[in-house]
This record gives structure tokens, sequence and C-alpha cells, in this order.
């Protein structure tokens, strides 16, 4: 496949340094002072403290990082696990465009003793937007080339670590790619696993509008009010690119109304990145770039989605969602679930969750792929 490991190095450093300290060594009254300016060693960074306390130090575990030649460009995919001999779990990050790979060593670790980790980041997103530019890249965003991706990445894991199935997991945009991926070739998953599951966009972003606006208006809030007004309607189903263009002011209130009330105003979950050993500045930075390149191509079709219809499933499934999530609607899914048919389902309500359900709880997260998603693994 023409895979070539490439390793980046975290750039960031602690706040202050450690102090000089003198000591008597064997009554001599030796200093560190006295030492050799070339002995001295600085503090190691944060990320070099992360990246050294969850190194794989089993003779049988998996620690690979690599740009591996899909759909015709280079892009990013990152292998992680404590025994080769695991089942394999491929997450397909969200967005379209937002890469899980900066946030993953929060709460990623303790998976990695029950299943080998996989994380790509996708055409167009991350690490992968670094790799070839984007003039280049931009042409061939499509959904049906995203989907195509999304196989050759599987083929390649199934292939490289010996796996006849895999574990799907997708969070939102993710979903919408895994559900075509499980109903396409269901003889490559053991289960798939949807993570704040999209289905009917068109009336997800309606409903999620509608909801902070109500939450706005209860709450007083002339600014999000005015904010909120002012771009209606929304969605707009006559102008996706004026529904595109005032989706960030929409959703900054969105994420605001989805935590307020329940979650610490405080809360810095989203900062984890910074400490992350898997990404560097440079590598947030073309995480950004792909988040505006990865919207504005993929946008228009999203907005036109609907998985509802799409209830069949020959592998089994499972589905984890934040009851306080407004970005995928909670309500919608709820309606869903019971048309599902599959060899077997399960709906796992997070109540302290929003959207961010593998960050906002990822105990809960561990006992249920555990509990729910290993056992669907074994026998095959």
């Amino acid at each position: 496949m023409g895979a070539r490991v490439v390793r980046s190095q975290g750039m960031r450093t602690l706040n202050g340094t450690s102090k000089r300290v003198s000591f008597s060594l064997l009554g001599l009254g030796l200093s560190l002072t006295a030492l050799p300016a070339a002995a001295e060693k600085a503090p190691p960074t944060p990320q070099e403290v992360m990246r050294e306390a969850r190194r794989t130090v089993l003779t049988d575990g998996i620690e690979k990082a690599e740009a591996v030649r899909i759909g015709g460009i280079d892009q990013w995919i990152s292998v992680r696990g404590r025994h080769k001999d695991n089942p394999l779990l491929l997450f397909l990050h969200g967005g379209p465009g937002y890469t899980a790979l900066p946030a993953a060593y929060f709460y990623q670790g303790e998976w990695e003793e029950y299943f080998t980790v996989a994380h790509w980041d996708q055409r167009g997103a991350g690490k992968t937007y670094a790799l070839t530019p984007a003039d280049k890249v931009k042409p061939t965003m499509t959904v049906d080339r995203m989907v195509a991706d999304a196989e050759e990445v599987v083929a390649y894991l199934r292939k490289t670590y010996g796996k006849k199935r895999i574990v799907l997991v997708g969070h939102s945009w993710g979903t919408l790619l895994g559900v075509r991926l499980v109903q396409k070739h269901p003889e490559w998953f053991d289960a798939y696993v949807g993570i704040g599951q999209g289905l009917d966009v068109p009336r997800n972003e309606v409903l999620g509008y509608e909801a902070t606006l109500a939450a706005a208006k209860a709450d007083g809030n002339k600014k999000a009010i005015a904010d909120l007004e002012s771009i209606a309607p929304f969605p707009d189903p006559k102008d996706p690119a004026r529904t595109l263009a005032n989706l960030h002011k929409e959703r900054r209130w969105l994420s605001y109304y989805e935590a307020h009330g329940w979650r610490a105003p405080d809360w810095h979950g989203a900062q984890v990145w910074r400490y992350s050993p898997d990404v560097t500045d440079k590598d947030m930075d073309a995480r950004d770039a792909g988040l505006d390149l990865s919207l504005a191509a993929f946008w228009g079709p999203i907005s036109q989605m609907n998985l509802t219809k799409a209830h069949r499933f020959a592998v089994p499934v499972v589905f984890f969602h934040g009851r306080h999530d407004r970005t995928v609607s909670a309500q919608l899914l709820e309606d869903w679930f019971p048309t599902v048919q599959a060899p077997s389902k399960k709906l796992v309500w997070f109540e302290d969750s929003a959207h961010m359900v593998h960050e906002e709880e990822p105990g809960k997260v561990l006992v249920h792929l555990v509990n729910d998603v290993l056992p669907l693994t074994r026998g095959k």
C-alpha cells in the first residue's frame, strides 16, 4: 500500500522550569552547578511525559503511526493496542474534518487493553490535510469518495493486522459514513457502534435551532436571541450556502445551551489536545484549515442526508447517545431505534453527556464497549 511512517514531536512546554539544587556527595561538597553545561537536561514537555507514560511496553503490543496511500493520496492512520490478538476497532471521526486523534489520549488508554484502536484522519482533515496540497484534494472531496476511502482503510487494516472482521465505531459525521459502510460490507464487521448517530439531517438542524432559540428566550439572553433570530430561517431550505455561512453563529449558541445548566461553565474539555502526545501546534493548525475545507465541501450534500429508512443491518449494532445532545437530535434517534432490524441491537443513554459522549463520560463508554461490544467479536 506504499505506507511510510511519519513521526511528530510535541512542541509545547510546561510553564516554569525546574530549579537547580546543590547537594553534598560523599562529603565532597559537589553541586550540580559544577557539572558541565552539556550534562544539563531540560525538563520534559507534557507531551513527552504522556508519550512515555502510555508507551506500549508489552512484547505483543502495537504502536504505529504512518501515512498510507489511500484513494490516490497519503492519509494518516494511527494504531495502538496492548495485545495484537485483541479485536481491531476503527474510529471514524466527526466533523466533517474534526479529527479525534488530538483528544484520544484522554479517553482511549483503557480501550487499548481490550481493543487495538485505529484512528484515520480522513481526506482533507488533520494530519492528512497536511500531507497533500489542498487545491489537489478539494476537487476529490465527495461523499462517495469518502466512503471509498473508508473501504480502502478497512481493507488495509484487515490485511495488515490479520483480522477477518473489525469493529466499526462512528461519531457524528462518521456515523453517516459508518452506516453506509456496514450495510455495504457486513462481512467485514463484527459490530457497528454509532456515537451521536446522524439520521434525518434537515430535520435535525431545525430541531437544534428551535431548541437553542427556545433556551435563549427562557434564559433571557438578548445577545443569543438577536444572533439566532438574525439568521432565520435556519437552516434555509432554499439556500444551503447561506446556511453554511450562518452555521458558526448557530453552533456557538447551540453548544452553549447544550451544556448550560448541567455542566460546569468553566469546563475545559475542548482544550485537552494541548497536552496530546499525538499532535503538535502545527497539526492543530492543519486541523483548523481542514475543518474549513471539509465543511465547504460537504455541507451541501450532508444537509440533504436522511438515513431514517436505512434501518436494516446484517451486523449487531449498538448506539451511544448523550441525553443533552442537540448537535445530533436525541429525539430523532429515540423515534428511529424501534424500527432498527439487526441480529442484535442496543441503545445506551448517557445522562451526563451531550454530543461528545466518549469525552464526557469515558468510564461509562469503556464499560459498554467491554460489556456490550467486546462479546460480539468472540467466536467468529
